[in-house]
C-alpha cells in the first residue's frame, strides 16, 4: 500500500478515536491540549491544561491501542499539567481526594502512572473504603523528565530539573536536579549545571 495512503488512513482512524474518547469523557477540564492520542477525562473534580500541552506521541508504543486516562474523582480533586509539557501514550493520573500537579516543560514517558491515594484500606473490612485522610498530593516540579513505566505514588514531590529512570517506583521526596531510579526510587547522582 502506498505510504501516503496508509498515513492518511492512520491519521483518520486516530482522529476518530480521539473524538470518541472526548465524546465519552464525563469529567470537567479547563484549558486545551493537543491530543495526539485519545484522552479520557473523568470525575467530579477538574483537570487543568496550561498552554502548549501535548498528550500522546507518534511514533511511540501504544499509539493505536491505548489511551490517556485523567481522573479527578471527587469535587476537591484536581490534576494540572503545566505549560509546554509533553505526556506520552498510556499515561494514567488519578487524583482521588487531593491534587496532582505536573510542572512546566515536563517530559513524561509511556505507561506512567501517578496516583494520590491507596484507594482501599488495608484491613479486610476497610478494603472497599477510601479515606480522604489517607490521600496525599503529588507535586512534580518544572523541567522534570519521567521515563517510561514509572509509578509515582501518593505524597511524592519531585524537584525541578530531575530525571526519574525507567521502571522506577517513586514513594517519597526527590530533590531538584538529580537522577533517581529503582524500587523504591533513590538518588543515583546529581545533574551538574551546564555552562
Amino acid at each position: 500500500m502506498n505510504k501516503w495512503i496508509a498515513g492518511r488512513i492512520l491519521k483518520c482512524c486516530q482522529c476518530l478515536r480521539v473524538f470518541f474518547y472526548s465524546a465519552i469523557s464525563t469529567g470537567h477540564s479547563t484549558g486545551s491540549a493537543q491530543k495526539i492520542q485519545p484522552v479520557l477525562v473523568l470525575g467530579r473534580g477538574v483537570v487543568k491544561f496550561e498552554e502548549n500541552v501535548t498528550l500522546g506521541f507518534f511514533p511511540s508504543a501504544f499509539f493505536l491501542n491505548g489511551y490517556i486516562h485523567l481522573e479527578a474523582r471527587n469535587e476537591a480533586s484536581s490534576i494540572t499539567i503545566g505549560e509546554g509539557s509533553y505526556v506520552n501514550n498510556n499515561f494514567v493520573a488519578v487524583a482521588e481526594h487531593t491534587a496532582i500537579r505536573i510542572g512546566k516543560r515536563c517530559l513524561v514517558g509511556t505507561n506512567v502512572e501517578i496516583i494520590d491515594s491507596d484507594f482501599h484500606g488495608i484491613k479486610v473490612l476497610d478494603r472497599l473504603v477510601s479515606c480522604p485522610q489517607d490521600s496525599r498530593p503529588v507535586n512534580i516540579g518544572d523541567d522534570v523528565f519521567i521515563g517510561s513505566n514509572v509509578k509515582i505514588l501518593k505524597g511524592v514531590s519531585i524537584g525541578h530539573g530531575s530525571v526519574i529512570a525507567n521502571g522506577s517506583i517513586v514513594v517519597g521526596l526527590i530533590p531538584s536536579n538529580v537522577i533517581a531510579g529503582g524500587n523504591p526510587a533513590k538518588v543515583l547522582r546529581v545533574i551538574e549545571n551546564e555552562r
